[in-house]
Protein backbone atom coordinates (compact mmCIF):
# COMPACT_ATOMS: atom_id res chain seq x y z
CA UNK A 1 0.00 0.00 0.00
CA UNK A 2 1.49 3.36 -0.81
CA UNK A 3 1.28 6.26 1.45
CA UNK A 4 1.08 9.02 -1.19
CA UNK A 5 -1.31 11.24 -0.47
CA UNK A 6 -3.35 11.20 -3.63
CA UNK A 7 -3.79 7.00 -3.15
CA UNK A 8 -4.72 8.26 0.16
CA UNK A 9 -7.52 10.78 -0.41
CA UNK A 10 -8.60 8.38 -3.39
CA UNK A 11 -8.94 5.44 -1.35
CA UNK A 12 -12.70 5.03 0.13
CA UNK A 13 -14.04 7.64 -2.45
CA UNK A 14 -15.96 5.08 -3.93
CA UNK A 15 -17.77 3.84 -0.95
CA UNK A 16 -19.44 7.86 -0.62
CA UNK A 17 -22.78 8.43 -2.25
CA UNK A 18 -22.60 10.91 -4.91
CA UNK A 19 -24.60 13.82 -4.04
CA UNK A 20 -25.35 16.60 -7.12
CA UNK A 21 -26.38 19.85 -6.18
CA UNK A 22 -29.36 20.74 -8.55
CA UNK A 23 -28.58 24.45 -10.03
CA UNK A 24 -29.54 26.27 -12.97
CA UNK A 25 -26.91 27.55 -15.25
CA UNK A 26 -25.31 31.01 -14.44
CA UNK A 27 -26.85 30.53 -10.83
CA UNK A 28 -24.36 31.33 -8.36
CA UNK A 29 -23.51 28.39 -5.71
CA UNK A 30 -25.21 28.46 -2.54
CA UNK A 31 -21.47 28.80 -0.56
CA UNK A 32 -20.92 31.88 -2.62
CA UNK A 33 -24.76 33.31 -1.61
CA UNK A 34 -23.76 32.43 1.86
CA UNK A 35 -20.61 33.57 1.71
CA UNK A 36 -21.45 36.77 0.45
CA UNK A 37 -24.40 37.75 2.96
CA UNK A 38 -22.24 37.10 5.76
CA UNK A 39 -20.03 39.71 4.29
CA UNK A 40 -22.93 41.52 4.31
CA UNK A 41 -23.94 41.40 7.59
CA UNK A 42 -19.95 41.23 9.20
CA UNK A 43 -19.57 44.55 7.50
CA UNK A 44 -22.28 46.12 8.38
CA UNK A 45 -22.58 44.63 11.88
CA UNK A 46 -19.37 45.84 12.68
CA UNK A 47 -19.93 49.05 11.39
CA UNK A 48 -22.85 49.84 13.36
CA UNK A 49 -21.54 48.30 16.76
CA UNK A 50 -18.43 50.54 16.23
CA UNK A 51 -20.75 53.66 15.78
CA UNK A 52 -22.62 52.72 18.20
CA UNK A 53 -20.03 52.35 21.17
CA UNK A 54 -17.88 55.46 19.25
CA UNK A 55 -17.44 58.38 21.96
CA UNK A 56 -18.70 60.46 19.55
CA UNK A 57 -20.84 63.01 19.34
CA UNK A 58 -24.97 62.09 17.96
CA UNK A 59 -24.77 64.21 15.07
CA UNK A 60 -21.36 62.66 13.93
CA UNK A 61 -22.23 58.84 14.51
CA UNK A 62 -25.61 60.13 12.14
CA UNK A 63 -23.22 61.48 9.72
CA UNK A 64 -21.27 57.98 9.42
CA UNK A 65 -24.69 56.49 9.71
CA UNK A 66 -26.02 58.29 6.94
CA UNK A 67 -22.67 57.98 4.31
CA UNK A 68 -23.13 54.31 4.61
CA UNK A 69 -26.73 54.09 3.61
CA UNK A 70 -25.98 56.17 0.86
CA UNK A 71 -22.93 54.41 0.13
CA UNK A 72 -25.26 50.93 -0.10
CA UNK A 73 -27.44 52.42 -2.09
CA UNK A 74 -25.37 53.78 -4.36
CA UNK A 75 -23.25 50.56 -4.79
CA UNK A 76 -26.55 48.73 -5.01
CA UNK A 77 -27.70 51.42 -8.47
CA UNK A 78 -24.43 51.57 -9.61
CA UNK A 79 -24.20 47.83 -10.12
CA UNK A 80 -27.61 47.61 -11.48
CA UNK A 81 -27.22 50.33 -14.47
CA UNK A 82 -23.83 48.80 -15.35
CA UNK A 83 -25.41 45.39 -15.65
CA UNK A 84 -28.31 46.45 -17.09
CA UNK A 85 -26.35 48.61 -19.55
CA UNK A 86 -24.34 45.18 -20.48
CA UNK A 87 -26.90 43.09 -20.84
CA UNK A 88 -28.85 45.42 -22.97
CA UNK A 89 -31.56 46.81 -20.97
CA UNK A 90 -31.94 50.21 -21.69
CA UNK A 91 -30.69 52.77 -18.89
CA UNK A 92 -30.77 56.74 -19.44
CA UNK A 93 -27.10 58.20 -19.32
CA UNK A 94 -28.35 60.83 -16.37
CA UNK A 95 -28.99 57.72 -14.03
CA UNK A 96 -25.71 56.09 -14.90
CA UNK A 97 -23.89 58.97 -14.69
CA UNK A 98 -25.81 59.96 -10.86
CA UNK A 99 -24.79 56.35 -9.43
CA UNK A 100 -21.41 57.00 -10.79
CA UNK A 101 -21.14 60.49 -8.95
CA UNK A 102 -23.62 59.01 -5.75
CA UNK A 103 -21.19 56.55 -5.44
CA UNK A 104 -17.77 58.83 -5.61
CA UNK A 105 -19.50 61.27 -3.32
CA UNK A 106 -20.11 58.82 -0.47
CA UNK A 107 -16.49 57.18 -0.51
CA UNK A 108 -15.22 60.76 -0.82
CA UNK A 109 -17.42 61.84 2.55
CA UNK A 110 -16.47 58.72 4.24
CA UNK A 111 -12.72 59.83 3.54
CA UNK A 112 -12.99 63.47 4.44
CA UNK A 113 -15.41 62.43 7.46
CA UNK A 114 -12.48 60.11 8.66
CA UNK A 115 -9.59 62.63 8.38
CA UNK A 116 -10.82 65.64 9.83
CA UNK A 117 -11.92 63.40 12.76
CA UNK A 118 -10.12 64.59 15.28
CA UNK A 119 -11.52 62.36 18.35
CA UNK A 120 -10.94 59.21 16.65
CA UNK A 121 -7.84 57.42 17.16
CA UNK A 122 -6.42 55.99 13.68
CA UNK A 123 -6.97 52.35 14.46
CA UNK A 124 -10.89 53.22 14.31
CA UNK A 125 -10.63 55.70 11.22
CA UNK A 126 -9.28 52.13 9.55
CA UNK A 127 -11.78 50.02 11.14
CA UNK A 128 -14.35 52.53 9.90
CA UNK A 129 -12.99 52.23 6.36
CA UNK A 130 -12.28 48.85 6.59
CA UNK A 131 -15.64 47.91 7.57
CA UNK A 132 -17.71 50.61 4.69
CA UNK A 133 -15.47 49.36 1.90
CA UNK A 134 -16.55 45.69 2.91
CA UNK A 135 -20.03 46.62 3.41
CA UNK A 136 -20.19 48.64 -0.42
CA UNK A 137 -18.80 45.29 -2.26
CA UNK A 138 -20.80 42.79 -0.24
CA UNK A 139 -23.73 44.63 -1.05
CA UNK A 140 -22.88 44.73 -4.83
CA UNK A 141 -21.91 41.28 -4.47
CA UNK A 142 -25.64 40.19 -2.88
CA UNK A 143 -27.15 42.06 -5.62
CA UNK A 144 -25.47 40.56 -8.25
CA UNK A 145 -26.46 36.80 -6.95
CA UNK A 146 -30.29 38.13 -6.72
CA UNK A 147 -29.88 38.70 -9.94
CA UNK A 148 -27.88 36.11 -11.26
CA UNK A 149 -30.60 33.86 -9.37
CA UNK A 150 -33.82 35.40 -10.80
CA UNK A 151 -32.62 35.37 -14.17
CA UNK A 152 -31.35 31.43 -14.16
CA UNK A 153 -35.16 31.03 -12.53
CA UNK A 154 -36.72 32.61 -15.38
CA UNK A 155 -34.80 30.58 -18.05
CA UNK A 156 -36.68 27.57 -17.13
Amino acid sequence: MSNDPETLLDKGKEDLPKVKVERKEGEPTSAFKGASWAALAVGVTAYLIGLFNASMQLNEKGYYFAVLIFGLYSAVSLQKAVRDKEEGIPVTSIYYGISWVALIVSISLMAIGLYNAGSIVLSEKGFYAMSFVLSLFAAITVQKNIRDTQRARERD
